[in-house]
């Protein structure tokens, strides 16, 4: 039976009476109800206050990473996450994917818990150090991964709480916080404190609107790019608000794929550099004015690298905490209120609206074997309003962005940072957070064996995703990456892939492994029609490539500085 949240949850900030029941019960004030994380002495404190606490959930992941990745996946649908790890062997552990958060503007809140204050003090040689007596060797460096970090003591507990998630949601990256055992289990002081709102300098973002709409108001063409940041904040609508509003088109990167419907009359197509459509392509690079909304990431992926014609000079970028047009910034003002603003303005630009695209192919006869082209127009034709569609770096976050997908769906990518293992693992997170929608993950075999020990967490929670897993025959995205793709170190172990679920306890899901497009067409239909998971190990072949992903095999200098990776 499923793990499922305590009943008659019910607030009681002020009520608590240790510093670590004060820690829990203030981030499950901020709308968190499921902790996820590894047990360990250390954090006994705060399992036990979780374990204590009406409003929040423990959910027990099998590493310390994968709870990284879950957290970081409940955190792009709900807001914010919590993770609970160990000092030291534990916190390390969970850092690739705290960090991730950090890249990818996904707000975490890391709480560790440390050795006790006694122990410190003393310098004692316990475990889970270096023995030299020193307890602040691991401090810094997962500080590095968070926007804002405090160590916690009784005196200022209640304080430095609201310091931490004040910076943690102005900046929408993630918090660590750190508090010794004897500490945490202390009486917490009681101190006046009133959790802080985030409001624009008025003066600041009078000027930033006006230097905006004279822009807007010489310009003869526009578009706009909603970045990510918007889906982390929740401000889609307010961002297509202020879209409509000016009447110009809008493209997306791979990082906002499906971040406003794509069946919008103003939507421009996806923009990938030199794989996009030329007249996506023209719409963005020949714009006098192209609107930043939110900061979005031209970094090499999302721009098939570096192969786009961009002019910084006609940006004009509104971030999450300030307004950046040339070498003038204007500070101090927020990301919801400029686009209130500009949804109050008008562009003397003709509006844009585009011609309709023809109806998208699905490739292949029954009998064929699966090829990329066949499987990527499956995948799309299979996707539904109201999925939620979780895709890992590689071949998978390359293959699908192309295809055009149905309204209502979101999708969660890892385009920054690019860390493979993470998309199963924030499958768990995304499917706990939104259990209304089906979450469909979509992952090649090298990333996932990183993290496919996470698919039992996810049967015993009762998490009912539907994954599909590309066996190919090992590492698919650095055999296209190098000139020579048949090195030994691009080989995997051949697991059995199809086994896992039922091996790792799911023994109610359904499982199959295809290599034609009749059996694939069969397993899918069956898993959207299972009320359990649903597992499907495709056979590719060897060398067989997104179309994506064959192009950045041309693009090996620019993307490495050299002509050989």
């Amino acid at each position: 039976m499923a793990e499922t949240k305590k009943e008659n949850a019910k607030p009681t900030t002020g009520k608590a009476t240790s510093v670590i029941d004060y820690i829990v019960q203030r981030l499950a004030d901020e709308g968190i109800t499921d902790c996820f994380g590894v047990p360990g002495d250390y954090a006994f404190p705060v399992c036990d206050a979780v374990e204590r606490n009406p409003n929040i959930r423990w959910v027990g992941c099998s590493n310390e990473l994968n709870a990284s990745y879950a957290a970081d996946g409940y955190a792009r649908v709900r807001g914010a996450a919590m993770l609970s790890t160990t000092y030291a062997v534990g916190e390390l552990s969970a850092i690739n994917g705290v960090m991730g958060a950090k890249a990818e503007r996904s707000l975490v809140y890391h709480v560790v818990g440390m050795p006790s204050y006694q122990n410190q003090r003393v310098h004692k040689k316990v475990h889970h150090t270096f023995g030299d007596g020193v307890f602040g060797n691991f401090v810094n460096i997962s500080a590095q991964a968070a926007c804002v970090h405090a160590v916690i003591d009784p005196d200022n507990c209640m304080i430095e709480m609201e310091r931490v998630i004040s910076e943690a949601r102005r900046n929408n990256q993630p918090a660590y916080i750190v508090v010794p055992g004897d500490h945490a289990l202390a009486p917490v002081t009681p101190t006046e404190v009133r959790p802080v709102t985030l409001k624009s300098n008025e003066a600041s973002l009078e000027k930033a609107v006006a230097a905006i709409a004279e822009r807007v108001r010489v310009a003869k063409s526009i578009v706009a790019f909603p970045a990510f940041t918007l889906q982390r904040l929740r401000l889609q609508k307010e961002a297509l608000h202020a879209i409509e509003a000016l009447g110009c088109p809008f493209a997306t990167t791979t990082m906002e794929k499906c971040i406003i419907d794509e069946s919008h009359p103003q939507f421009a197509g996806l923009y990938a550099g030199a794989l996009s459509a030329e007249k996506t392509r023209q719409l963005v690079e020949d714009a006098e004015l192209v609107l930043d909304l939110g900061g979005i990431s031209l970094n090499d992926e999302t721009t098939a690298g570096f192969s786009g014609r961009l002019d910084s000079a006609r940006f004009v970028s509104v971030g999450l905490n300030d307004v950046r047009i040339g070498e003038q910034v204007f500070g101090n003002v927020r990301l919801a209120d400029v686009l209130a603003a500009l949804a109050k303005l008008k562009s003397p630009a003709l509006p844009y609206r585009r011609t309709p695209d023809q109806a998208q192919p699905v490739n292949g006869k029954p009998a064929d074997k699966i090829t990329m082209d066949s499987l990527y127009s499956r995948y799309a034709a299979f996707i539904q309003p109201g999925d939620n569609v979780v895709l890992e770096t590689g071949s998978a976050s390359l293959g699908l962005p192309p295809m055009t997908l149905a309204d209502d769906v979101r999708l969660h990518i890892q385009m920054l940072w690019g860390s493979i293992g993470w998309a199963t693992g924030a499958t768990f997170g995304v499917a706990l957070a939104d259990p209304d929608r089906r979450t469909i993950l979509i992952t090649g075999e090298g990333s996932h064996q990183l993290t496919a020990n996470e698919i039992g967490n996810m049967g015993r929670y009762g998490a009912n995703p539907i994954i599909l897993v590309l066996n190919n025959d090992g590492y698919m995205v650095e055999r296209a990456l190098e000139p020579y793709p048949d090195w030994s170190y691009n080989d995997l172990a051949k697991w059995r892939y199809a086994d896992l679920p039922h091996a790792l306890g799911c023994v109610d899901w359904i499982t199959a492994r295809v290599e034609t497009i009749d059996e694939l067409d069969v397993a899918m239909k069956a898993a959207r029609e299972s009320k359990s998971g649903a597992y499907i190990e495709v056979i590719g072949g060897r060398m067989d490539m997104p179309k994506a992903l064959a192009f950045a095999h041309t693009r090996i200098k620019e993307l490495y500085g050299s002509d050989a990776a």
